[in-house]
């Protein structure tokens, strides 16, 4: 009966894809306050995110959507998940975002498990059958 509220379902912009060529100078990253940010993105695994990004790529050319959206999506379709914040820096991001709705449908489970193989980080569910 418990339901999880994510938050920060593009990764602090990195699913976006704005940081697949390096840090922009007026991305979030660039801030000095967000220099975790740009270390977490130039490191080897954010080095390896990027590589994951490529690859969910062309799910989402087949489902006619962002990446972006389908991570929203993938968050929304998880059954623990009550709600997804989103950060949305202008109101065309929070369009593009809100799109993910059109996406959810779309979520079938051989799509979910292909992210999932992909991301090789599955969430499971661990259900209490006590009455």
């Amino acid at each position: 009966g418990v339901g999880a509220m994510t938050w920060s379902p593009l990764a602090c912009g990195i699913i976006s894809g704005k940081y697949s060529n390096g840090v922009p100078e007026s991305s979030r990253a660039a801030l000095k306050c967000y220099q975790w940010l740009k270390e977490k993105i130039i490191s080897e695994e954010g080095r390896k995110q990027q590589t994951k990004l490529k690859d969910l790529s062309p799910i989402a050319e087949r489902l006619g959507c962002t990446l972006p959206q389908l991570a929203v999506a993938w968050c929304l379709r998880n059954e623990g998940v009550s709600s997804v914040l989103l950060g949305s820096s202008n109101p065309e991001q929070l369009i593009e975002n809100l799109g993910a709705i059109q996406v959810l449908p779309k979520m079938t489970s051989h799509i979910v498990n292909e992210i999932d193989n992909i991301l090789g980080n599955k969430p499971y569910s661990k259900k209490d059958y006590r009455s």
